[in-house]
């Protein structure tokens, strides 16, 4: 069942969305088809999520950095468009937006999923980086936007990408999955949200650390220690919009003091908690998960 949401805030946008088969639940979110129609353009903060986003479009333009009309990370940068994205994992706030309108099919992917997906293709050289799909995906992903294009509907489009994705998961070769010891490394540090020594995490493994450092690297996209950042940093964004200080989200979520979790925050956001708080966060963002 599709599920449709229309939002006001900061300009008209709908959504729809919907789990994806059963089958790809497991390393993929709900599907999220967009439409913003702001008339004017539109900037967002976004945050680093702790995955890989493949965005497919289906009109307007993405711009990435520049905008100007979002203060932070990214602000004042040269500015690229983009049709269609693919993002690694990415450890700053970038600043996203669009002319004012912009229309699309956003896949959230774990890195392990996207890295069977994407062929085997090194996800380090997806960090931190946004590109075409086609230069990781080839073809297949031009095909693709042109056939969720014709698509009379959003079923129709998200059961096409039920029928695309389980397909390119059944051709995926044996050597594109991630090895046993990553994957355990990334479900530890996911389950500890981040709050867990990386030694710690290798011991469990089976794996010396350095060895872990340069697969997890490969594989999911980051360092485990730069992960685990990312992944407290999305624990505290929690506790922080559900109205918890930052005495106590510091020591909920793995951080020496409040000054160590400022720090932390303004490292990876471009601005400290209670400025990001201000400006209302970033998520409201209606058309990209970061």
């Amino acid at each position: 069942m599709v599920r449709h949401r229309v939002c006001t805030g900061g300009g008209r946008c709908e959504w729809f969305i919907k789990a994806p088969d059963a089958r790809l639940r497991a390393g993929i979110g709900p599907y999220r088809g967009f439409r913003a129609r702001a008339g004017v353009p539109q900037d967002r903060l976004v945050l680093p999520s702790g995955r890989v986003s493949l965005l497919i479009g289906l009109g307007g333009e993405l711009r990435v950095g520049g905008g100007g009309t979002t203060a932070g990370a990214g602000a004042g940068a040269g500015t690229a468009r983009h049709t269609s994205v693919v993002s690694g994992l990415h450890t700053r706030a970038r600043v996203l937006g669009h002319g004012g309108e912009l229309h699309g099919v956003e896949l959230a992917l774990a890195p392990w999923a996207a890295y069977r997906l994407f062929g085997g293709a090194s996800l380090a050289e997806l960090g931190d980086v946004l590109t075409d799909p086609e230069d990781v995906l080839g073809a297949r992903c031009r095909t693709l936007g042109e056939r969720l294009a014709d698509a009379p509907g959003w079923a129709e489009r998200f059961a096409l990408l039920d029928e695309t994705l389980l397909a390119w998961t059944a051709d995926a070769a044996p050597a594109h999955t991630v090895a046993p010891a990553v994957l355990e490394a990334w479900r530890l540090l996911h389950q500890a949200q981040g709050h867990m020594r990386i030694g710690e995490v290798a011991d469990r493994t089976g794996w010396s650390l350095r060895h872990l450092e340069s697969r997890f690297r490969e594989q999911i996209g980051l360092t485990p220690k730069r992960l685990a950042r990312v992944l407290r940093l999305r624990r505290a964004v929690g506790e922080l919009t559900a109205g918890h200080g930052p005495a106590h989200t510091a020591a909920v979520c793995g951080f020496f003091d409040q000054s160590h979790l400022g720090r932390e925050f303004n490292a990876l956001t471009g601005m400290p908690p209670g400025r990001w708080l201000a400006a209302g966060g970033t998520e409201n963002a209606a058309w990209i998960t970061g």
